[in-house]
C-alpha cells in the first residue's frame, strides 16, 4: 500500500526517484484477469488554466499522463463557471439543455426539483456507468450549491454512486464539510487530516484498494475533483513557499486597459502596483495548490499499479474552466469570454490509446460524459450534445470527417438592482476580481480550422459584441467587429442562432 499524502513529503530528488520507479514499473503491471471491462479514473481541478502556464507546476502528471497518453491541444469549456461547466461535465449537455446558468439555486446549480436533481442529474453519467455494472465512487467538490438545506442537504446523493464523498458548497482546503455517504463529515484546519485535495486523493485511493479486493469482478469509475487551484489559494505547508516571488504571466493583455470591448472589461482600471502584488501572490499560491494535485495524480497511479488495474484503466484529466491573472486589468477571475478563460487542459491516457500524442481538433467539456459512457461499455443517450473522443483519438476516418470545427460559449451574468454589479457598490479595484454583472451575459461562437480562427459574442442585454481573428489577434486586443462585411457578419448571426438552439445531434454539427 502506497503511504497517505501528508505523511509523504519529498525532496525534489525523492520526487524525481518516485516517479522514475512509476514510469518503469507502468509498463510491467499486468491486467488483473478477473476484470475485462476498462476501469476509469476522472480528475477534474477547479479554475486550472493552461493558457497561463498553469499546468507548470505538474510534472509528474504531464509525464504520467501526457508523455503516455494523448493531450488535446484545443480543449475548451462551453462557459467559464463553475457549476454550469460541471454540470455540463456530468451531463453532456450545452448549459441551454441542462438549465444550470450561475452558481446560484435560483440558477439550478444543484437545485431540487426538476430543474436539476429530479431531471437533468438523474441522466449523469455516473447513472450509465452504474447501469453497466460499475462500481463507482466520487471524491471532492460537486457543484456550488450542494449540501445546503436548500438543496436537500448532505442527505442527497446523486444518482449513480455507490461511495459518495461530495464537499458542502464551494471550494476550500480547510474548515469543511463534506457528505460522506449522506452523513455529515466535518473537517478542521489539521494538515494532516483535513488538506481537502489530500483528503480526496486518500480516499480515492482507498476506493481503488477496496474496489479491487472487494468487488474484483467488477470494473469501477472513480472522480476524485479536487478543490485547487480555486480561491482561497492555500498551498499545503510543504508548498506555501515553493513558487514565493514569481510574477504572473506578463501577457501581451496583461493590464491592458481596453475601450472597445463590454462593459464589465471598460470599467476596469489599469492595475496600481499593490493590486498587481495581489494577483502576483494569487498566481503563486494557485502554482503552490497544484503540487498537491500533481501528487493526488501519482499517488492514485501508484495504487492503480499496485493493484494491477493500471494498464486496464483510463485515465481522463481536465479542469472545469480557465483562469485570468491581470488580462485586460482583472486582477484575477473568469467568467469572461477570452481564451484563457475557456482553454483548458485535458489528457488521457489507457488501453489502446497511443503514447505522447496531440491531437489538435476542438474537445469539449461536453464531451467527457459521453466518452466515459462509450469507455464503458455503452452509447450516450440522443440528448447529449457532447460526443465521445474515442473514435478521434484513435484516427478514425469518419470521425475526423464529421467532428465539430466550431462551438458555443454561453455565460450568464449576475447582478443585483440598482446597478448592474453581483456586489454594490463595487469594493476596492484589488477585490473587483470576484464581481460579475447582468449585463455580463452573452453567447459566442467560437471557430477553429484549417481555415479560419475567430471568435463572435454577442451581448444579450445590451447588444454589444465582439469580434477576433485569433490567427492576427491571438491575445483579442482589438476588437474588430465593425470591420466585418455584412455578409460575414450575418453568416456568424446565424451559426450562432443554431447553436443556441441546438440538442443533442445537433449540436454535433
Amino acid at each position: 500500500r502506497i503511504s497517505r499524502l501528508p505523511n509523504s513529503t519529498i525532496d525534489d530528488m525523492g520526487q524525481s526517484m518516485q516517479l522514475i520507479l512509476l514510469l518503469v514499473a507502468s509498463t510491467a503491471v499486468a491486467f488483473n484477469p478477473a476484470v475485462s471491462r476498462p476501469n476509469i479514473v476522472f480528475i477534474l481541478t477547479d479554475d486550472q488554466d493552461i493558457v497561463l502556464n498553469g499546468m507548470f507546476p505538474m510534472e509528474k502528471t504531464k509525464q504520467l499522463l501526457a508523455e503516455h497518453g494523448v493531450s488535446f491541444s484545443n480543449a475548451f469549456v462551453s462557459t467559464p463557471i463553475c457549476c454550469p461547466s460541471r454540470s455540463s461535465y456530468l451531463t453532456g449537455r450545452y448549459i441551454h439543455n441542462h438549465g444550470a446558468v450561475n452558481n446560484t439555486v435560483d440558477g439550478n446549480c444543484a437545485a431540487p426539483g426538476q430543474d436539476w436533481q429530479q431531471g437533468p442529474e438523474k441522466e449523469a453519467f455516473a447513472v450509465h456507468v452504474k447501469q453497466n455494472g460499475y462500481y463507482t465512487g466520487y471524491f471532492g467538490k460537486y457543484l456550488n450549491q450542494y449540501g445546503f438545506n436548500r438543496t436537500g442537504g448532505v442527505q442527497h446523493i446523486p444518482p449513480g454512486w455507490d461511495v459518495w464523498m461530495g464537499l458542502v458548497g464551494n471550494s476550500k482546503y480547510y474548515n469543511y464539510s463534506v457528505s460522506f455517504n449522506g452523513v455529515e463529515e466535518k473537517h478542521g484546519h489539521d494538515y494532516h487530516k483535513d488538506y481537502f485535495t489530500d483528503l480526496i486523493a486518500n480516499r480515492s485511493v482507498e476506493f481503488i484498494w477496496n474496489a479491487s479486493k472487494e468487488h474484483p469482478t467488477q470494473p469501477f469509475l472513480v472522480v476524485a475533483a479536487t478543490p485547487a487551484p480555486h480561491g482561497p489559494f492555500t498551498p499545503a505547508p510543504q508548498y506555501s513557499e515553493t513558487y514565493s516571488g514569481r510574477q504572473s504571466p506578463r501577457t501581451p493583455n496583461w493590464n491592458v486597459h481596453s475601450e472597445d470591448k463590454h462593459w464589465i472589461v471598460r470599467e476596469q482600471a489599469v492595475m496600481d502596483e499593490h493590486t498587481v502584488n495581489v494577483s502576483d501572490t494569487v498566481f503563486c499560491n494557485r502554482w503552490g495548490t497544484l503540487r498537491s494535485v500533481d501528487d493526488l495524480v501519482a499517488n492514485v497511479f501508484e495504487a492503480l499499479q499496485e493493484t494491477k488495474t493500471l494498464d486496464n484503466t483510463y485515465i481522463i484529466y481536465s479542469s472545469d474552466h480557465g483562469f485570468q491573472l491581470g488580462q485586460f486589468c482583472i486582477p484575477g477571475d473568469k467568467r469572461e469570454p477570452y481564451e484563457h478563460d475557456i482553454r483548458i487542459p485535458m489528457y488521457v491516457r489507457g488501453p489502446n490509446i497511443p503514447k505522447n500524442k496531440t491531437v489538435n481538433s476542438i474537445v469539449l467539456n461536453i464531451d467527457i460524459a459521453p466518452t466515459i459512457i462509450e469507455m464503458s461499455g455503452s452509447e450516450a443517450p440522443n440528448n447529449t450534445d457532447g460526443r465521445s473522443f474515442l473514435q478521434l483519438i484513435k484516427n478514425q476516418e469518419n470521425a475526423l470527417e464529421t467532428w465539430r470545427h466550431d462551438f458555443l460559449v454561453d455565460y450568464h451574468g449576475q447582478g443585483h438592482p440598482p446597478c448592474w454589479l453581483d456586489h454594490c457598490p463595487a469594493p476596492p479595484p484589488d477585490k473587483f476580481h470576484e464581481i460579475d454583472a447582468t449585463n455580463n451575459t452573452y453567447t459566442c461562437v467560437r471557430t477553429l480550422n484549417d481555415t479560419v480562427n475567430d471568435y463572435y459574442c454577442e451581448f444579450t442585454l445590451t447588444g454589444y459584441s465582439e469580434y477576433y481573428n485569433l490567427e492576427t489577434d491571438p491575445w483579442q486586443l482589438k476588437n474588430t467587429v465593425h470591420m466585418l462585411s455584412q455578409d460575414h457578419l450575418e453568416l456568424l448571426k446565424k451559426r450562432l442562432n443554431q447553436l443556441r438552439s441546438c440538442r443533442g445531434s445537433e449540436c454535433h454539427q
